[in-house]
Order: C-alpha cells, then structure tokens, then sequence
C-alpha cells in the first residue's frame, strides 16, 4: 500500500489515530516503538495557526524516529486552512491530514470537523483547495454522515478523492452518535469494495483487541486500520495487534511490572516535555484508561491515589506498590 510516496511494506498497517491531547510527540514515539505503521498529531486548529499561537505552533513538532508521521489540521474556512496546511507543511511531515471527523461540540457546532458533513460542498472546495496548495500528500479522516438520515459517505468517498486526497479513513460512526453505540463498518466495506475507489482506504472505529482489526481486514479488505482510544495507557497494542495479525496467534502476556514500566515511561516523557505538575495532569488520561488495573478486586481507592498523585515521586510509590499489594506478577 502506498499514501502518496510513502509506501508501507507490511500486509496489514495498522496506525494511531489523531487525539486530542493524547498524541503528543511522546506518545507517538512509543506507539511507533511498539509497532504503529503510522501516527498523526494531534488535531491543529488552523485558526489558531495561523494567528500563532504558542501552544498550535508546538503541535507542529515531529522528529525523524517516528516517521511516517501526519499533521492533522481542522477549521471551516478555505483560505484559513490553506495557509494553515503551508504553515504545516514547513514542519516536513509525510502527509497533511485534514479532520472532517472531530463530533465534539466546540468543533462540530462550529461547522468544522465532523460539521462539515452538513456542508459536504464546503468540505470538498476545502479539500481540493489545500490539495493544490501543498506539495505533500493530503489525506481525509471522516464519518459515515452527520446522522443516521445522512449517511453519505459512499458517495462523498467518491467526490473526495476527486479532490485529489491520497487516502480516506472512514470512523464507522455519525457525528450524531459520537461515540456511543457500536461503530458500523458495512459502508466502510462498501466504499473499500467500490470499483471506482483507488486509493487506501483506512477504516476505524471499536477496535479494541487484535481480533478486532484481523475481522474487520477481512470482512472490509481495507488497506489499513486505524486505533483510537483503544490506543490510551497501552502503546504495547501495536505490537500485540501487529503479532496477532502476522502469526493468528495472540502475544505473549508480559509481567505486570513490565506493563508498569511503560507507564512510567510515559509519564517521564510527559514530564520531561512540559514539567511534573502539567506532565502528570497530562498523563492521567492513560493512568484513568490503562487495561492492566481493570478487573483487579478492590482497586478503587488505589486508582483515587494514582490520579490525585500531584508528583512523580508519589504517582510511582503507588505504582510500585500495586504488584505486592494485590498480589499481581
């Protein structure tokens, strides 16, 4: 499969979708460690970018270790989001991502992310616009329509790629739904099996096991699969995902103290990037998220303690308590 010039060599690609602070440099570099075949940043406002603001302008950072990497950018104006994408494209990332799939309030009632799926001809006059801006390749990440009465995408796939993108990944959602209720893939399939389609088409939505993302491979044939909040306090899914869909067979569990010292690795990162008061404020999205405390007998009050911990030297003697504490290996 190739998205623009950047060819991946692997049968089955599995990425780490843009989040809202969740995919930060630090975390990109660890997903990409455990065996993502692509990231994205953090969605960037293209209004916010082109006025300069400090903390948009710091989304743009990217190194050489986690390539291919995407910048994805959001707004509802052509010419904002224009300059924003040459903006991005100084920062030399692989691919310029454009968001038409963000449902939450503050984007969507704003008519940009997933709002732009009531003004599809907006959508596309933006779309084509920053194709021929920027001599990168420019993708799309949108939903199946706005609600369940509007489910365009089939044909919007279409229009889109006439556009010029390189590659479509589809949430198998409607902005209505947002993220409740179960994602639906059969339109995913649909426009992956449209005879007119030619370029990759990435889906994504409710993967949450490597079993997940084998099924919707073969059920869909898309090209790539996308995680998401699957993705939050476990970077190792990437290689549990990645040995599962070359062997059939799932990985070996590692020891809990292993899955710890991810953690903290993390956490050191996001100190190391900000400082501790915000570096653990920012970290506690992964700690609240993690699999590896779930299922785990009486655990609330050490969850309360790890999320009110306000330094690092606290937030790990709870850490390092856990194992003997619960009796885990």
């Amino acid at each position: 499969m190739k998205i623009g010039n950047i060819a991946f060599t692997s049968r089955y690609p599995v990425f780490l979708a843009p989040m809202e602070d969740v995919t930060d440099i630090g975390f990109r570099l660890l997903c990409k460690q455990f065996g993502a075949d692509m990231v994205y940043t953090e969605f960037v406002s293209s209004d916010a970018l082109i006025r300069h603001v400090r903390k948009t302008k710091e989304k743009l950072t990217i190194c050489e270790e986690e390539r291919p990497v995407a910048i994805q950018i959001y707004g509802n104006d052509p010419d904002s989001m224009v300059e924003a994408a040459k903006i991005c494209e100084e920062a030399n990332p692989d691919a310029i991502d454009i968001n038409f799939g963000c449902p939450a309030k503050k984007v969507a009632g704003r008519g940009a992310g997933s709002g732009m799926m009531k003004t599809p001809g907006l959508m596309l006059e933006i779309t084509e616009k920053v194709v021929k801006a920027v001599g990168l390749p420019v993708t799309v990440k949108t939903r199946l329509g706005w609600d369940e009465n509007s489910r365009i995408i089939v044909t919007l796939a279409e229009q889109l790629q006439d556009c010029g993108i390189a590659a479509l990944t589809i949430h198998g959602r409607t902005r209505s739904q947002k993220y409740t209720g179960e994602a639906d893939w059969t339109l995913i399939g649909e426009v992956k099996n449209n005879p007119r389609m030619h370029i990759p088409i990435i889906g994504n939505g409710d993967l949450v096991t490597p079993q997940d993302c084998k099924r919707r491979f073969d059920e869909t044939g898309v090209d790539a699969v996308m995680i998401g909040r699957a993705s939050y306090g476990q970077p190792w899914i990437f290689s549990d995902v990645k040995h599962f869909l070359e062997t059939g067979e799932l990985a070996p569990k590692q020891s809990f103290s292993w899955y710890l010292d991810v953690l903290k690795q993390q956490v050191m990162q996001s100190v190391q990037r900000l400082d501790e008061r915000r570096g653990i404020l920012h970290i506690r999205r992964h700690l609240a998220g993690t699999p590896i405390f779930k299922g785990i007998p009486d655990f609330k009050p050490t969850r309360i303690a790890l999320l009110r911990a306000n330094t690092v030297e606290e937030l790990f003697t709870v850490m390092d308590e856990i194992p003997e504490k619960f009796g885990i290996r």
